[in-house]
């Protein structure tokens, strides 16, 4: 079965839901890149027409990958609610998004209809929707999630602190880790992507970062973003992980490219609540996802790659994650092309991950070869954090000297949340009064000379 569309005098035909969705995708990079975009406006609006009046069951009822050959598809179909979709079950796509949009729905309707919600659902009103539309009806989807302080409390904006270094000096990463606590950021996380596949280096990163957190009370958490394997093994050996990290994808195969299964996810899920680290929860799952990885794979099966994203989510979903972050530009041009495809896409992840019910943060991020600049990454953090985006990167200076890309910085963070009014945690807010780094509202005191962060001293 096909779908066909009039627009004007030309009768436009999609042999399949796979091309109908793809076709009805915003132009990106990617999508041209794998012969899946449409090929003018017009066919592009043609799909998106044809796309409104699609039911949503279809997208339930026909899988994009066969579920026998992919357990991402397996995943999804025998995790869904029906009780929680059986309000939506009778509207087409068109008709879902004027409920997401309508002034009656609320917080917690939105959260009662997730776990009814496919990502193919998400990602299919998504394609209709305007940027307003994405931001608004985002704004509306709490989700809060806890480890040893809570993330995503309404009016919060939490930040991973992000000290990485190009040789994994203790020194260096140290001193960008004090560098954003004094600028009080570091709530979601403080999160080192190791420049080593070392198992001994990583466990020395996770200690040192253990200690810090342990000197000066830090309610946060610790994470080295190393494999989920090596994580594992870390674990075996006695080293203090808080939470679990591992990049994933929308299809079997492309998880399979990360060298990850959902058995294994699980292991390293249980492993972590073994240890019993958290304090006021036990959310132990850190996941990074983007726009383009199933692609770069090759594992895409002919879907595009805005609706494999939202697969993505998920397999974070069954894992109840802590933080879930997509990092929208970091892949590259081939995939997100200058700084509106990025503009676009982060609002779509952030979208489609909120209303499937996922702490959705994201690396507002571009490469240096991006047709992008720091003009549009300050566009798209002020647009998320209209949105209600649960957390953003925190990087010296805006700029990773071990990964090589443009990201957001403390001083970013500072200024969205003046803007908005946005507070920390409140553990650690809370934290950041006391150590008399934050005053009165939560804006930053001038150090002193003998601030304990800056002395090594106790807190």
């Amino acid at each position: 079965m096909g779908y066909r569309q009039v627009v004007g005098t030309t009768t436009w035909t999609f042999p399949d839901l796979k091309d109908l969705l793809a076709k009805a995708s915003p132009l990106r990079s990617g999508d041209a890149l794998a012969g899946l975009a449409a090929s003018c406006a017009q066919e592009n609006v043609a799909a998106k027409l044809a796309l409104a009046d699609l039911p949503l069951k279809t997208l339930l009822d026909q899988p994009l990958i066969p579920y026998e050959t992919d357990e991402v598809t397996r995943l999804i179909c025998d995790s869904h609610d029906a009780a929680a979709f059986a309000p939506i079950a009778a509207l087409t796509v068109g008709e879902f998004r004027d409920v997401l949009l309508a002034q009656t729905t609320t917080t917690e309707v939105l959260a009662a209809l997730a776990p009814g919600i496919t990502p193919e659902m998400a990602a299919a009103v998504s394609k209709i929707m305007r940027n307003q539309d994405l931001i608004l009806a985002a704004s509306k989807c709490k989700v809060t999630t806890a480890f040893r302080d809570t993330i995503g409390l309404p009016g919060t904006m939490a930040v991973r602190l992000q000290p990485n270094h190009p040789t994994d000096d203790p020194a260096g990463i140290t001193a960008s880790v004090l560098d954003g606590l004094m600028y009080g950021c570091g709530d979601a996380v403080i999160g080192v992507n190791p420049a080593s596949d070392s198992l001994a280096a990583n466990g020395e990163l996770l200690r040192l970062l253990d200690e810090l957190i342990g000197r000066f009370s830090i309610p946060t958490q610790s994470c080295v973003l190393a494999h989920v394997t090596s994580t594992l093994e870390l674990i075996e050996r006695g080293a203090p992980v808080d939470l679990v990290f591992q990049s994933i994808a929308g299809t079997e195969a492309a998880n399979a490219s990360f060298g990850v299964t959902l058995a294994l996810l699980k292991e390293g899920r249980e492993a972590a609540l073994s240890l019993k680290r958290g304090t006021v929860g036990d959310n132990v799952m850190y996941f990074e996802t983007g726009q383009g990885s199933a692609l770069s794979a090759g594992a895409h099966h002919g879907v595009d790659q805005q609706t494999l994203e939202a697969r993505a989510y998920a397999v974070a979903r069954a894992f109840k994650p802590l933080l879930v972050n997509t990092v929208v530009g970091f892949i590259g041009p081939e995939y997100l092309y200058d700084g509106k495809q990025i503009i676009r896409a982060g609002l779509e992840d952030h979208f489609c991950g909120k209303l499937l019910g996922l702490p959705l943060g994201c690396d507002i991020c571009h490469t240096n070869h991006a047709e992008a600049d720091q003009d549009d990454l300050d566009t798209l953090l002020t647009l998320l954090a209209t949105a209600g985006v649960t957390f953003v990167m925190g990087v010296p200076g805006g700029d990773d000297v071990m990964l090589g890309y443009q990201s957001t910085s403390f001083h970013d963070a500072l200024y969205v949340r003046e803007l908005l009014g946005l507070k920390r945690a409140p553990e650690f807010e809370a934290w950041l009064n006391q150590m008399r780094i934050t005053g009165a509202g939560g804006a930053l005191l001038p150090p002193s000379a003998g601030h304990p962060l800056l002395t090594g001293g106790p807190a």
